[in-house]
């Protein structure tokens, strides 16, 4: 068959067929008597074999070598191919992310494309200090993504560019709460932490039906950092957390303050209060106990100032002496 037929059927080009021919791959067992290329059905089925490695991703000199050479054993090789490929795809896939995070930032001109990438660089640098800037600075000059920014704040272990993170974050608006809500569910617990922090910033009415629901998460740490910002937005359904925050020493100033913003409502405080009084009644352990008495403090109303008037006879003296102090407090003010 001549090198036009071979082409023809093969679909590989006279040109390509030359090529081989030249490298030694494929040489045509015959010569008509013109001189032309004649090949032979063995030098066809080894063509369709060379297509076939080749689709693999092999280059032209290891497809010689696996044709070729009898001792040799694939594995290897496709070991490498499949690493080869993986590194390609993580690649493209880097790459469609940033074309889609600058088509996102809708850019008027060139001009505004350059400063997005600037920008994405500039989150991704390995200096904190670059990160920080950027964070920040992503706000004022051209918009970064906010799906950029949520990446961002989720990997984040640096405490003063997480912070810059969650400002921007916050400044975006809620573009980004479906992602870090996404993040609530990570199975690195780091991960949820930082997506719990950074929905506490965002002021609006979904980032509080998020808060609500991470209250019901088996991540400890989530469910505190959730009602410490319920707290501050009036949401009583934290209290139980924050009480158990007092208890277990867990912040435990941060938390009574949040249960005394709670207890700005008449009914809330008069429902807290009770909630203090129930824990200090089956707490045994001394300096809980007085901790929870602290937190009546800033407890207004009669169910907090009978229960402190009780607790200043306590049996223990610690908490006797501070409910007495807080009694103090209280008629003076």
């Amino acid at each position: 068959m001549l090198i036009g037929d071979v082409a023809r059927r093969s679909g590989v080009s006279a040109r390509m067929l030359r090529h081989y021919d030249s490298l030694g791959l494929v040489r045509p067992t015959g010569r008509t008597e013109g001189g032309y290329r004649e090949y032979s059905s063995e030098d066809i089925r080894r063509i369709f074999h060379i297509e076939s490695l080749r689709s693999l991703g092999l280059s032209l000199r290891e497809v010689g070598r696996a044709l070729d050479d009898p001792g040799f054993t694939p594995s290897e090789l496709v070991d490498d191919l499949i690493r080869q490929t993986r590194e390609r795809i993580a690649g493209e896939m880097e790459l469609l992310t940033r074309l889609r995070r600058i088509g996102a930032a809708e850019p008027v001109g060139w001009e505004d494309v350059l400063q997005t990438v600037a920008l994405l660089q500039a989150l991704g640098s390995e200096s904190a200090g670059k990160r920080q800037r950027a964070a920040l600075s992503s706000v004022e000059r051209v918009p970064v993504p906010v799906e950029a920014l949520v990446e961002a704040a989720l990997s984040e272990t640096d405490p003063n560019v997480a912070g810059a993170l969650r400002w921007a974050l916050a400044q975006s608006g809620d573009g980004g709460l479906a992602l870090l809500a996404e993040g609530l569910g990570s199975p690195v617990a780091e991960v949820r932490e930082r997506a719990v922090r950074s929905i506490a910033e965002i002021p609006d009415g979904a980032a509080t039906a998020l808060l609500r629901d991470a209250l019901t998460r088996p991540d400890l740490v989530v469910r505190r950092h959730a009602a410490l910002a319920l707290g501050a937005r009036g949401v009583v359904e934290a209290v139980p957390t924050l009480i158990d925050m007092i208890v277990e020493e867990t912040n435990d100033v941060d938390a009574a303050d949040a249960l005394g913003a709670l207890a700005s409502d008449p009914t809330s405080a008069d429902q807290i209060a009770t909630r203090l009084v129930d824990r200090l009644a089956h707490d045994t352990e001394s300096s809980a106990r007085r901790r929870l008495t602290q937190a009546l403090a800033d407890i207004p109303g009669g169910t907090a100032s009978r229960a402190l008037a009780d607790l200043s006879h306590d049996e223990d003296r610690a908490v006797a002496l501070t409910a007495a102090y807080i009694l103090n407090l209280r008629s003076a003010r």
